[in-house]
């Protein structure tokens, strides 16, 4: 095989191809035209004598051989920015770009705060911000398109490290001036008799709180149902009734007295975790280093990085089994 064949240009199309799973489609986030593509991926099926791709209907998907030069490639490519980065920390540039992928529970609240508070130190740090399901985060983060990951999950992932692992109890959310406000905690079956809010079946939180509900013969009627967190848990916080989140997703709206989370007490409504995820065996450049550092530090329960003098909510309870 001709080394050369492994080349930056040809890496790049078929990656982008890969993403795509149709060279169609790359071609118009590539800007190049397909017959371009086509003779690239065509050479390196020759010199690698081994198709890449399935070439289905619906489609072009990695074959095995594809999968494992997808993920070389995608090594390659972020170790070439790696040394970029460091070649400009080196030349003196505070610059730098730090790419996250996330869940929504981390992007309203958390996450913005963060990056505000993180940029007073190191002002010329930019960051990118993808927001999807638990599953779409860890993806991204899996593919190189994210440097880190942080979302909720139920269970351990492949080809990933996980830099930080802890609870994330789901707690019960009410506006300040609702009847379970002055609760230091409540449990499913009180929860009965309020209208409820629950995020759709395919979120972390709504599976287990099925799963929950279930084990105790527990029937709910949800009265408002979404897919965008954020109108459930304003739906709570303008006194419609009760909604479901980790402390995490409300913690700056819990300090300024603008939503009451109360701890859930059944057995498994804190078996759901949050977890910052970064690539396996993957050398992370500077900028991201110190920004994992960061949110690290400011991660457990109750802590406010953008405050003047960093502060930790007291108000919150621990659920006791």
């Amino acid at each position: 095989m001709n080394p050369r064949v492994l080349q930056e240009t040809a890496l790049r199309y078929f990656l982008e191809v890969v993403r795509c799973g149709s060279i169609s489609e790359a071609s118009g986030k590539l800007n190049v035209a397909p017959s371009a593509i086509s003779r690239q991926i065509a050479r390196l099926e020759s010199e690698l004598d081994t198709l890449l791709f399935e070439r289905r209907a619906r489609g072009m998907v990695p074959s095995a051989s594809g999968e494992l030069l997808a993920v070389h490639a995608r090594h390659m490519q972020l170790e070439a920015d790696r040394i970029g980065s460091e070649i400009l920390a080196l030349r003196g540039l505070q610059r730098g770009k730090v790419r996250l992928a996330s869940s929504e529970g981390f992007a309203v609240d958390f996450l913005p705060a963060a990056i505000a508070a993180f940029r007073k130190r190191y002002s010329g740090i930019h960051f990118h911000l993808m927001v999807g399901s638990p599953a779409q985060a860890t993806r991204h983060v899996r593919e190189g398109d994210a440097d880190i990951g942080i979302t909720f999950s139920l269970k351990p992932e492949a080809d990933i490290t996980v830099s930080l692992r802890q609870p994330a109890p789901i707690m019960a959310l009410v506006s300040p001036d609702h009847e379970l406000a002055a609760k230091k905690h409540i449990t499913l079956a009180q929860l009965q008799r309020y209208p409820l809010a629950l995020p759709s079946p395919e979120t972390t939180l709504r599976q287990l709180f099925d799963i929950c509900c279930s084990r105790q013969n527990l029937a709910f009627e949800s009265i408002f149902s979404s897919d965008y967190t954020e109108a459930l848990i304003n739906f709570a916080m303008l006194g419609g009734g009760v909604a479901l989140a980790g402390e995490i997703s409300v913690r700056y709206r819990i300090h300024q007295h603008r939503v009451v989370a109360i701890p859930i007490r059944d057995q498994g409504m804190d078996s759901r975790f949050i977890e910052v995820q970064t690539l396996a065996n993957r050398t992370l450049p500077s900028a991201t280093q110190v920004f994992l550092a960061f949110i690290k530090e400011h991660i457990p329960p109750g802590k406010l990085p953008l405050l003047p003098n960093p502060q930790v909510l007291t108000d919150i309870q621990t659920p006791h089994n």
